[in-house]
């Protein structure tokens, strides 16, 4: 975990200091400004892993985007304003490994070291531009996020992309080599992604190969990937073969009228965000756009307490809103 100040940047090694309940204060006191880039995940996971309640966030991934700024990622942000270049080959190190490199530790600093300089650029861009509250309700929610228990869904194989595709044979190899996945990442105490690519697993599941050199010429399998689970993936198709077919999961059809009003906002959010020159999602979220279709809020009340914490987008946005839905 890094910090920086307006005087120093700290990191904070959690797998040395097992209680941090000493930050918690930090980030609920209103009074303190906590600046991030693109806080979503960092959120869910301070909240998931320690308990953390947020208050007074700034985004400055949210004050680019509502700017309308097309390269919102921190590196372009930190090129653009200050000709700065952060190398991002570090990203998928193995940040478990300790002692951390001389090299890990400086990257891990500047992540954090231009935030509060940044801050102050693009709050009084924001300001410049009429677009302060607008960026500020739009944190504001960000910090309302919960992270969803972290339970293993044994069923979570349909989601890999193009699983739905598959012969009820290769769904069932698919189950069994995700299931697979799952046994190693936890004894192993990694993401599954690690452990073998989703990719690599509708591979396996397509092609079913029935030896170890077969399984090599597969996209994403390395030769130490074979070596250290290639008998287990191997014995997950035999499986496959011969145990049950899982039942493909029947799609949620969406009402024909609720999609009709949700073609309609979205339509409309469209034009909007090209008027601003900004992304779709910086006028409404899309979850918003989806809980507006699907609850069809007949009154200003209605709408008032359906798009709370966007107070300024409703009151932007409230009549046009209402008039798309009962014109």
């Amino acid at each position: 975990m890094q910090f920086s100040t307006r005087s120093a940047d700290y990191l904070v090694d959690p797998l040395a200091i097992s209680d941090l309940s000493s930050l918690a204060p930090i980030f609920s006191n209103p009074k303190i400004e906590k600046v991030f880039h693109a806080a979503e995940y960092d959120i869910l996971c301070l909240k998931r892993d320690f308990g953390f309640k947020m208050n007074n966030l700034f985004d400055t991934r949210i004050a680019s985007r509502t700017l309308g700024r097309k390269r919102s990622g921190l590196g372009d942000v930190l090129a653009e304003e200050f000709d700065v270049e952060i190398n991002k080959r570090f990203q998928r190190a193995n940040w478990g490994k300790r002692p951390l490199s001389a090299e890990l530790l400086d990257y891990a600093r500047l992540d954090t070291h231009f935030l509060l300089a940044l801050r102050d650029r693009l709050a009084k861009a924001l300001r410049a531009a009429g677009r302060w509250e607008e960026a500020q309700e739009a944190c504001e929610a960000t910090k309302l996020i919960e992270p969803e228990p972290a339970e293993f869904d044994p069923q979570g194989f349909w989601r890999i992309a193009h699983s739905r595709q598959l012969k009820p044979d290769q769904a069932a190899i698919l189950r069994q080599l995700y299931l697979l996945r799952e046994k190693y990442a936890r004894k192993l105490d990694r993401p599954p992604f690690k452990v073998l690519g989703d990719r690599t697993l509708l591979a396996i599941a397509q092609e079913t190969p029935e030896s170890l050199e077969s399984l090599s010429k597969l996209p994403g399998m390395t030769s130490g990937q074979v070596h250290r689970y290639g008998k287990d993936v191997l014995d997950a198709i035999a499986r496959g073969h011969s145990g049950p077919r899982p039942k493909r999961p029947s799609s949620t059809r969406v009402e024909e009228v609720v999609m009709a009003r949700y073609q309609t906002l979205r339509e409309w959010r469209m034009r909007v965000a090209r008027t601003r020159q900004v992304e779709s999602d910086i006028v409404l979220p899309r979850d918003l756009v989806w809980d507006i279709a699907h609850r069809a809020p007949r009154d200003h009340k209605a709408l008032q307490e359906l798009m709370q914490p966007y107070g300024w987008r409703f009151r932007m946005y409230a009549d046009d809103i209402l008039q798309l839905l009962w014109a």
